[in-house]
Parts: structure tokens; C-alpha cells; sequence
């Protein structure tokens, strides 16, 4: 680990393609950023080239989302296939939180940014970790069954506005898991898979900071350029999102995270219809 600066940190993950390297570098360089910035010996954030696609390992194989299989959620292959999705989904996180900050580091921006998204990173490198020891704990592992190919499109889209980038991913994808992990919390409730409750759990309830460092500095910018935060959300999520926001939503979660009612009802598939 020869990275002097915050942003080579970042490159060296993003270009890490083991998934359980990945983040065992990602939670290294996590403690390093913050150890310094405890003991007051400031790490620069400096600049680095960020690859247009992290590293990936050979497996999974990564398919259009339409020819990913299906499985029934109440069985045990379909519980598998659920875990082996949301191992998926965290380490594309890893990588996009430490993304933001190589990609965009010509923007200044105050300390307190990189702190929420170097422990961003580090608590998603930890929700990878807990998810690949469930299913281990079952008899599968990560890049055991196909995955979803799109997961890296939204950065890719957002890869030259940093305002986008912060609408589309934290305030828009990662919302939306605080909609649907309370559901798959359940399904393993039904099936007495404690161990996976407790992950599901921890995931659950890191999530609504990492949702609420989105709208955060959504809103310092917004500020900082003058223009009204509720109108950019919808102009960016229209121009980048691929499609309506789908409800039912976990308001009272989206609330905590700093994302009101009348930011993502107005971009749903029935935008007039509310539960």
C-alpha cells in the first residue's frame, strides 16, 4: 500500500478485484484516513485517475438484470440468491463511495465530506464481509450464481456531475434499499436464519447514514451554487435514473435520512396513488 494521498487510496481499491481484498484494503485505508485525522496529521486528498469500471473477480458472471434467474424467496436457494444479490449490490457500493471521492476530488469540498464517505466505504466493506460469511455459513459464497451487469451504470452515467452522481446514487439506489430490506429481513425471520437477521439488521440500519450523507451534501451544493435542492433532484434524477421510482416507500426511514415526501413521490410509477 504505497498510496500517499486519499484519492490514490481510493484507485487502489477501485483497481482491487478480489472482492474480500477489495474490502480488507478498503477497511485498511478507512483506518488510516481516520487515525490521521485523529492524531491531527492531515492526509491530502490529492488526485488520481479512477477506472471507468472497477476491478471485478472472474465470478460472478454478470448478466442483463432480465436474465438473471429468479428463485422463490421462501426456499433455501432462493434465500441464497438473496444474499448472493445483496453481496453484489455491497461491493458495487464500496466501490462507488470510494469513487466519489477520486472522481470528483478537483471539487473542494469541506473535511467532513470525505470523513462521511471514507466511513461509508468502511461500513460497506463490512456489510460485504457479513453477507459472504451467511452465505457461507449455508454452503455457497460470493460468485456462485450470476449477478446483475447494470449495477456500475449509474456511475458511469454520472461520471462527469458530481450533483448527479449524489442524486442518482445515495438519494436514489441506496434509498431505495431501505425500502425493501425490511422485506428481506423477514424472509429469513420465517426461515430462523439468525445469522442472517443480524447482518440484514446492522445493513439496515447503516444504510439511513449513508442515504442522509447524499442528501447532505446534495444540499451543500445546492447551496453553494444557489438553486433550489427539490427541483435539481427531480431535473437529475429524471435526466440519469432509468425509469420511475417504484413505491411502496419506507418514509419514516427516507424522512431520517433527510429525504422528504415531495423529493421522490412526484418521480414514482404512480406519482397521483399514495399508500
Amino acid at each position: 500500500m504505497n498510496a500517499e494521498t486519499l484519492s490514490e487510496m481510493a484507485v487502489e481499491v477501485l483497481t482491487t478485484a478480489d472482492g474480500r481484498a477489495k474490502t480488507a484494503l478498503s477497511r485498511a485505508h478507512a483506518a488510516t484516513w481516520f487515525a490521521a485525522r485523529q492524531a491531527g496529521t492531515e492526509i491530502p486528498v490529492g488526485t488520481a485517475q479512477p477506472p471507468l469500471r472497477p476491478a471485478r473477480p472472474d465470478r460472478p458472471a454478470l448478466l442483463d438484470p432480465r436474465d438473471v434467474p429468479r428463485r422463490r424467496p421462501g426456499s433455501e436457494k432462493g434465500r441464497i440468491a438473496i444474499l448472493h444479490a445483496v453481496a453484489h449490490i455491497e461491493l458495487n457500493a464500496v466501490d462507488l463511495h470510494w469513487d466519489i471521492i477520486a472522481r470528483f476530488a478537483d471539487v473542494k469540498m469541506p473535511p467532513g465530506y470525505y470523513d462521511d464517505w471514507v466511513r461509508a466505504a468502511d461500513e460497506e466493506s463490512k456489510h460485504f464481509n457479513l453477507i459472504c460469511d451467511c452465505l457461507e455459513a449455508l454452503g455457497s459464497h460470493y460468485g456462485a450464481l450470476p449477478a446483475h451487469a447494470g449495477m456500475w451504470r449509474a456511475a458511469e452515467d454520472t461520471a462527469q456531475d458530481f450533483m448527479g452522481r449524489l442524486a442518482v446514487v445515495p438519494m436514489v439506489l441506496e434509498a431505495r434499499g431501505l425500502d425493501v430490506t425490511p422485506g428481506m429481513i423477514e424472509i429469513f425471520e420465517r426461515a430462523g436464519d439468525e445469522k442472517s437477521v443480524a447482518a440484514m439488521k446492522v445493513i439496515y440500519a447503516e444504510e439511513v447514514g449513508h442515504v442522509a450523507y447524499g442528501s447532505k451534501w446534495f444540499h451543500f451544493l445546492c447551496g453553494r451554487h444557489d438553486i433550489d435542492p427539490r427541483d435539481a433532484f427531480h431535473d437529475l434524477v429524471r435526466r440519469y435514473f432509468h425509469g420511475p421510482l417504484k413505491p411502496p416507500f419506507n418514509e419514516e426511514k427516507r424522512a431520517e435520512a433527510g429525504l422528504p415526501p415531495d423529493f421522490y413521490w412526484p418521480l414514482a410509477a404512480s406519482s397521483s396513488v399514495r399508500d
